[in-house]
């Protein structure tokens, strides 16, 4: 007897609804997830007010740019070094102390707001130390997530915290304008050294991971020990490597104030930059279809591949609203391409690479979108702002399609067969079980 349409549709909800298996199976998991949520609303808070505050020192366009350029060399060192001690030292100290010492870059945002002369040179300062920060906690932190989180929940966990991470940075702007707005930068400031403190209560609840294999000393011999493992996995230079042309070809924010402008919207700039957050928004509560998911690598492909289509379809449309619309499906189509990713990097590298990897990958989706936001400013120079969105959505398809030739063995990952994916679910099946 046929399904009933209300049933089929009931199988279909039930199917596409987020997997919140994770949350309840891990009580660790609960306290880094709520642990990142109020890190991060706080860090957008002052995301927003350094710029702003440089603005008002300084009256320059290039002062305001070059707060980024001061994070860049900090966060690629600290993401490899922090990779390698990650693999070293106890995780847990690591994410706690980070913590800390992002706690004190905002005590000195702070102190140096509330003086009568504000300095300049301070923002760039903190703001190198708060980027090493950060790039020394990440890999840490991800490599205790890889251990608390079951392996086969491993793709619902990153969509919860995809789902955390966009709902963070499409409403952490718009609280920080309006603080910024309202009360001044020290007001944000403020509010962000409290957030920290609250992350670090929950930090210090977190218990302490053993590790599954002996800890490899922190030297620059095992960071390249490091890269050399990704490079003898083609599986893995695959997720690296589509990342980073996707986004280098079709990442472009840097033209949302040309693109509202040209679409006679002005007023709705927030709204080009708020649609990749809706659209990862939307894809993380309707993941739970991506648990069925085996070929993860393909799933990378078409994922990024509809990345780039969508983005090159926004450039030709005529109103603010149909250009959301695309750049939304663009967000949900990067962050579904996100969780296979992920997937793929916590369900097959040893334990005792992870904290190096995860360095890795931080660069990996770091770098691209700087690339792609100065791509996306030679090519408008060229061809006008529409030229460059949708010239480099086409490319991001082209290049992306290339690799799936080049990388066989990417392309045909499969979590069932895969060799590393078996090597690790034997190691993980023989720990007691965390809750």
């Amino acid at each position: 007897m046929p399904e009933s349409p209300d049933r089929s549709l009931s199988s279909l909800v039930r199917r596409m609804r987020l997997d919140l298996s994770p949350l309840r199976a891990s009580r660790d998991f609960r306290l880094l997830l709520g642990s990142g949520l109020i890190t991060m609303l706080g860090t957008i808070l002052t995301t927003v007010a350094v710029p702003f505050q440089m603005k008002e020192l300084t009256g320059s366009p290039v002062a305001v740019g070059l707060v980024s350029l001061a994070e860049f060399v900090p966060m690629v060192v600290c993401g490899l070094w922090g990779g390698a001690i990650a693999d070293a030292l106890d995780r847990r100290k690591i994410v706690i102390l980070s913590e800390v010492g992002l706690c004190l870059t905002s005590v000195l945002l702070l102190v140096n707001a509330l003086m009568p002369s504000p300095q300049a040179w301070v923002l760039y300062v903190v703001g190198a130390l708060a980027a090493g920060f950060g790039s020394v906690r990440g890999p840490s932190e991800q490599a205790i997530i890889n251990r608390v989180v079951p392996l086969d929940q491993m793709t619902a966990a990153f969509a919860i915290q995809g789902l955390v991470r966009n709902t963070a940075m499409i409403a952490g702007p718009a609280a920080g304008g309006l603080i910024v707005a309202n009360f001044g930068p020290a007001m944000a400031y403020g509010v962000d050294v409290a957030t920290f403190l609250v992350s670090l209560a929950l930090l210090v609840r977190v218990r302490r991971v053993t590790r599954l294999d002996e800890a490899t000393p922190a030297s620059l011999r095992s960071m390249v020990e490091g890269v050399r493992y990704a490079l003898r996995r083609p599986d893995l230079m695959g997720t690296y490597l589509v990342d980073i042309a996707a986004m280098a070809f079709a990442f472009s924010n840097a033209l949302f104030p040309f693109l509202a402008d040209d679409l006679n919207a002005p007023n709705a700039l927030g709204l080009l930059y708020a649609a990749g957050g809706v659209g990862s928004v939307v894809a993380s509560l309707t993941s739970g279809w991506t648990n069925h998911v085996h070929r993860h690598g393909l799933a990378v492909i078409v994922s990024a591949t509809g990345w780039g289509v969508a983005v090159a379809i926004a450039a030709l449309m005529p109103d603010i609203w149909l250009t959301f619309l695309f750049l939304a499906v663009a967000g949900g189509a990067d962050m579904v391409s996100g969780l296979f990713r992920g997937t793929i990097w916590n369900q097959t590298i040893p334990d005792e690479y992870r904290g190096r990897l995860a360095g890795i990958e931080l660069l990996s989706y770091s770098a691209g979108p700087m690339l792609g936001d100065t791509r996306a400013g030679f090519m408008a120079q060229l061809g006008g702002t529409r030229f460059s969105l949708g010239v480099g959505g086409l490319l991001c398809v082209g290049v992306v399609g290339l690799m799936s030739v080049v990388l066989p063995r990417f392309r045909t990952y499969d979590a069932r067969t895969d060799e590393y994916a078996l090597a690790e679910r034997a190691r993980r099946a023989t720990e007691p079980a965390t809750a």
